[in-house]
């Protein structure tokens, strides 16, 4: 008679619940939100927005420019975080935070610096002035990219990471300066939603606020998107030294 072997005592106990950090809970959730978000932003601002009357069309770049300003200040303030907790404590999630702040903060100060002298010619009829507002972002601007530029050269050790951090640090107080440079210095650069300025019709608000919902989830996504690709790039690296000094790898 075949008899069946018992059991080992703890094959039906409760396995272990695995922790998945907040950041990856976030992940699809921002991806769907930001997916739903896009048509419904492009709607609010080319369908419901009203044609302004003096700058026609072009005004709708300004749908685009605001929310990427304020974007962009997210990662920038997100470098800065990652920058302060790497100087502190060392952390290669505080270096990938940094890392992720600034690249995506530079991606959308491009797109402040691409919609904002279109904008500035229909209105303006130049391109570029040297307006305290545009010379304070294309400053920052200039500090994160040789932030990026030093990162990017061959494997960043301790003492890269650390003078990248500083020269974050040293953009930080750009961040404020930009934001109140228009009320200080009194340049050219409208303040429209402060209410210092022209003023926006209600029709045009819905399609604003969607665009400032629809770049926060964007960037909140990309900075974790990139924090994370940074992360498992610092842990391949860290694996492939480990084999080298254990002898595991071929020599070219």
């Amino acid at each position: 008679t075949l008899r069946v072997a018992p059991m080992p005592a703890d094959v039906n106990a409760t396995a272990p619940t695995q922790h998945v950090p907040l950041a990856q809970r976030l992940w699809l959730p921002l991806w769907l939100l930001t997916v739903l978000l896009i048509p419904a932003s492009l709607y609010a601002i080319f369908v419901h927005a009203p044609v302004e009357a003096r700058m026609g069309i072009a005004q709708k770049i300004f749908y685009f420019h605001v929310p990427a300003a304020y974007a962009m200040y997210v990662g920038f303030a997100a470098a800065a975080v990652g920058s302060i907790g790497y100087l502190v404590r060392r952390s290669p999630t505080f270096d990938a935070l940094g890392v992720a702040g600034a690249e995506v903060g530079m991606l959308f100060a491009a797109m402040v610096l691409t919609s904002g002298p279109l904008w500035a010619r229909k209105a303006w009829g130049v391109y570029w002035t040297w307006d305290p507002r545009l010379t304070t972002v294309m400053l920052a601007a200039m500090i994160f990219s040789a932030y990026l530029a030093l990162r990017s050269f061959g494997e960043a050790g301790d003492a890269e990471k650390r003078f990248a951090a500083g020269l974050s640090l040293l953009a930080l107080p750009l961040l404020p300066i930009i934001h109140f440079s228009v009320q200080r210095w009194r340049g050219v650069h409208p303040t429209v939603i402060t209410g210092r300025g022209a003023g926006l019709h209600p029709a045009m608000q819905p399609a604003l606020v969607l665009g400032f919902v629809l770049f926060t989830a964007l960037v909140a996504l990309l900075i974790l998107t990139r924090a994370r690709l940074e992360r498992l790039r610092e842990e391949l690296r860290d694996l492939h030294v480990e084999a080298a000094r254990l002898g595991l790898t071929e020599d070219d």
